[in-house]
């Protein structure tokens, strides 16, 4: 495949077998290494599901360097602080810097989490936001099938509904789960559909159904939410910040910069007590090229990312560096004023990105 048909990369399913030895899981284990050092092999991209069915088959982040993993840490985070679960900033802070705390070992890179809202197992965007349990009964195996724990919301009722409050909802939901995503350290990861609202019925497990189940119904799609990711896909490809080989530990830069910053809502640094604080659904992150960058890499501008998963929030923006202005470059509703004298009002369940411009 890699050698005739130019295959470049491979995605193993339940990869947590690959490296099995007698004695368990080994990221060291000889068929890992054979396929690190395989001449044809060592440049292709090797994604894992980084679990199987036996004793010690979770291993997310257990793997070498080269590899990069399916994160279903980042999916679960990401589906529960939008559905305003409490107590997840802390967590969803973790997996929008990358998720160090798995991956930041033995030189792998920042790129080794493969984020993920949805995958070909489990709910469809649409569904993720239009379901509160599978709905599986087609599959002939009494509904059992699937996953159960699926940190999904009907917003109001279960399946489809002509209701407008709630079906603006759902898209105001699944447009901050897609700006969460492209905004993350890490390799984003899309399931096809997501990107027009494809449904499966609320059909968590559709591996049986060749049929109108599972097939992606283009005469539905929402050709506006395809723009939509468009602009999100064209804005990280603009931004080195936000596709970062390196960690950010919240490290002194050599410009005298710290690389990542968590700010409150008056723009001072989040204490232990603000992380602690189980009601707090807003999430601010002003981020930097990584400490160590090297230097034709290197950067001076500033992002600053906001997470709102609650009600409007006026906040103050960091003090920007000397000789430039935070500007809006990015809002996942069209209610969003720029910034003024630092100040701004984050509309309701938001996602925002400030860049630094340049003032002179």
């Amino acid at each position: 495949w890699a050698g005739v048909m130019g295959v470049d990369g491979f995605r193993f399913d339940l990869g947590t077998v690959i490296g099995r030895e007698a004695q368990g899981f080994d990221p060291g284990a000889a068929l890992l290494d054979a396929i690190r050092q395989d001449p044809l092999l060592a440049g292709c991209k090797m994604i894992f599901e980084p679990w199987d069915i036996g004793h010690g088959g979770y291993q997310l982040g257990g793997f070498p360097p080269q590899w990069t993993e399916w994160n279903g840490k980042y999916r679960d985070t990401v589906r529960r602080f939008w559905r305003g679960d409490d107590g997840e900033v802390r967590h969803l802070a973790g997996v929008v810097a990358g998720s160090a705390a798995q991956f930041d070992w033995g030189g792998r890179p920042a790129t080794s989490s493969v984020n993920l809202v949805t995958a070909h197992d489990g709910f469809t965007l649409m569904d993720v936001v239009s379901y509160d349990r599978r709905h599986n009964e087609a599959n002939g195996e009494d509904n059992q099938d699937g996953h159960a724990h699926n940190s999904s919301d009907n917003m109001g009722h279960e399946g489809p509904t002509d209701d407008p409050k709630i079906t603006t909802a759902r898209l105001r939901r699944r447009r901050n789960m897609l700006a969460t995503l492209m905004l993350s350290q890490g390799t984003p990861m899309l399931l096809s559909g997501d990107e027009f609202g494809n449904s499966q019925g609320g059909n968590n497990n559709a591996y049986v159904q060749d049929n109108e189940t599972g097939w992606l119904e283009w005469p539905d799609a929402d050709p506006e939410l395809a723009d939509y990711i468009a602009e999100l896909t064209a804005l990280r490809r603009s931004l080195p910040m936000l596709r970062q080989a390196r960690f950010l530990h919240s490290q002194p830069r050599d410009d005298g910069h710290v690389d990542l910053v968590w700010r409150r809502p008056d723009g001072g640094e989040m204490t232990e007590a603000d992380w602690e604080a189980p009601d707090t659904h807003l999430l601010c992150a002003e981020i930097r090229m990584a400490a160590g960058t090297p230097d034709y890499a290197e950067s001076g501008d500033a992002l600053y990312l906001i997470f709102n998963q609650n009600a409007a929030k006026k906040i103050t923006l960091s003090e920007p560096a000397a000789g430039t202005r935070w500007q809006l470059v990015f809002s996942s509703v069209e209610e969003t004023s720029p910034p003024a004298d630092n100040r701004l009002t984050v509309p309701p369940e938001s996602v925002l990105v400030l860049k630094s411009q340049r003032t002179g």
